[in-house]
């Protein structure tokens, strides 16, 4: 054989060498099918054939109530100051000096009762000439009347005598009037809330001396919405509560309804009157709550676990496998802290209270006692660790 075709085949057997060589380190690097090299996955997710990604849903933790039954008042609450309807401030009606006072503030006192004399010596001396000359003018008209009925005087005579009586009966009246002005009385039965004088003192006309308030008047006037009035009417019963007090609750009723509403506020005012109740005073501040409707036996839906989305309502009902179904509320009877769905929800329903704040319909939600999933990841991924380590 030449050396020129010896030559020619060790450089066609270099060549595939090197092409041989080339496919080994592709195929080296690609790694096959049934390649057991390392590979880098995500925890929690996996390949789904599709070169995508598998991550776990994270489960929303959340509290729950049961739905029970029971009685649901609905109420209107307003504010006022408690007042009393008859509150009378007695004036002095004669400039005189105080000589006995009978009463002290906090005494209970009837109508008519005395409470106070004034200097009475002139009074009860003119009141007795008035009637002294009052009798003898009695007597000069009798005289008249036999002499006029004989026909021995005129008739003249005779009416100037019942003229004279007439006039005297007036001063006496007036002489009773001025005595009744030194001794001062109850114009209502109540309790005296303001003593203003003291024994010496010299009193002016029209000075004030004493206040006599009514417990059992006493009111307090709200201002109710007018499309409030329908759920109204007289006699219905009324609750009462004072800060100052505590959490006494109090009886009330109503009273009256003005006939009226006022243009500016369009609002009409209520009159809720209520017994003598001990710790009820006058200028006392009070919540006044009014009992438009009762339901003894409701569903009763805590408003805690409700949700407002513009004007629609809803709650979030537990259901299988810790999934949660978005529940529209309608409500038919309301109160402070109960709602009454009309319809949607029954009693033992598994209803979210706490957490609902950006669920959505068909979550998955977790409980108070359940397993959290993260320590559970990491409990999984020390059992691998200690797995391998093993295997090592």
């Amino acid at each position: 054989m030449s050396v020129h075709h010896r030559s020619s085949l060790s450089l066609i057997g270099k060549s595939l060498f090197l092409v041989l060589l080339s496919a080994s380190l592709i195929t080296v690097g690609c790694g096959g099918e049934n390649d057991d090299g390392p590979r880098t996955f995500e925890r929690g997710g996996g390949g789904d054939g599709n070169g995508e990604e598998e991550r776990t849903e994270e489960a929303v933790p959340v509290e729950v109530a049961s739905v029970e039954r029971g009685r649901i008042e609905a109420t209107l609450r307003f504010s006022a100051n408690l007042e009393a309807e008859r509150d009378v401030q007695i004036f002095a009606e004669a400039p005189r000096r105080v000589t006995e006072r009978l009463v002290e503030e906090g005494h209970a006192v009837n109508r008519g009762q005395l409470l106070l004399r004034l200097e009475n010596l002139e009074q009860q001396s003119t009141l007795a000439k008035v009637e002294s000359q009052l009798e003898k003018a009695h007597r000069e008209l009798k005289r008249q009347e036999s002499l006029f009925n004989q026909n021995l005087i005129s008739e003249q005579l005779y009416n100037d005598a019942s003229y004279d009586v007439e006039q005297l009966e007036l001063s006496l009246n007036d002489a009773k009037r001025e005595l009744a002005y030194t001794e001062v009385r109850a114009p209502i039965g109540g309790i005296v809330t303001e003593r203003l004088v003291n024994i010496g003192d010299y009193v002016t006309l029209n000075q004030p001396l004493f206040r006599v308030v009514d417990f059992d008047s006493i009111v307090a006037r709200i201002y109710v919405p007018e499309n409030d009035l329908r759920d109204l009417a007289e006699r219905q019963p009324a609750r009462l509560t004072a800060d100052a007090i505590g959490e006494a609750s109090f009886k009330g009723s109503i009273d009256r309804i003005s006939p009226v509403v006022d243009p500016g506020t369009g609002t009409v005012k209520v009159t809720v009157a209520t017994p003598r109740q001990e710790g009820l005073r006058p200028g006392m501040f009070v919540e006044v709550e009014l009992v438009t409707a009762i339901h003894e036996d409701a569903v009763l839906l805590p408003k805690r676990a409700l949700v407002y989305d513009n004007d629609q309502v809803f709650a979030f009902r537990l259901g299988e496998e810790r999934r949660v179904e978005r529940v529209s509320v309608v409500p038919a009877l309301e109160s402070i802290d109960w709602i009454e769905p009309d319809g949607g929800i029954d009693m033992g329903d598994q209803i979210v209270v706490a957490g609902q704040s950006g669920l959505k319909d068909g979550a998955l939600v977790r409980l108070p006692g359940d397993p959290d999933p993260e320590e559970e990841t990491e409990d999984d991924d020390s059992d691998e660790e200690n797995v391998e380590e093993t295997d090592e």
